[in-house]
């Protein structure tokens, strides 16, 4: 049974407006339409929004999803070119972490001065200094 754009949102959890960006990016195909102009969609569109939606909740970029997409496109493709762009996310993803631990622990650090007046206070100071990091 065809979907409609909004029909298809609310299946998929997915807004309206992204929807139509991935048609217009080329992530989900160009959809069907009735005669008065409405985008009809069937099972497999919302499986491939279903994939989209999934593939940026763990964090990866339209390109990688673009790219991983084009694999699950070709059946009987070894996994090899999925478990590269997968273990490259990953090491991403750690650095990530590493760098929240960092802030969290700068953070920690910085709340420590609360009973200071904000003349004297380290967070003010901390925020005025030049940055170790080069922003």
């Amino acid at each position: 049974m065809p979907l409609t754009i909004g029909k298809l949102s609310q299946a998929t959890a997915v807004n309206v407006e992204t929807i139509r960006y991935y048609e217009r990016i080329g992530l989900l195909a160009t959809p069907a339409r009735t005669d008065s102009g409405y985008r009809t969609f069937g099972e497999q569109d919302a499986a491939r929004l279903r994939f989209i939606k999934r593939g940026r909740e763990l964090g990866f970029s339209l390109e990688e999803i673009r790219t991983l997409v084009g694999l699950a496109d070709q059946p009987g493709h070894s996994c090899t070119d999925v478990d590269r762009l997968v273990q490259i996310h990953l090491v991403e993803v750690r650095q990530r972490i590493a760098d929240l631990q960092r802030l969290e622990s700068e953070l920690e650090r910085l709340a420590s001065c609360s009973e200071s007046t904000v003349r004297e206070c380290r967070i003010i100071e901390a925020l005025t200094a030049p940055g170790e990091r080069g922003g």
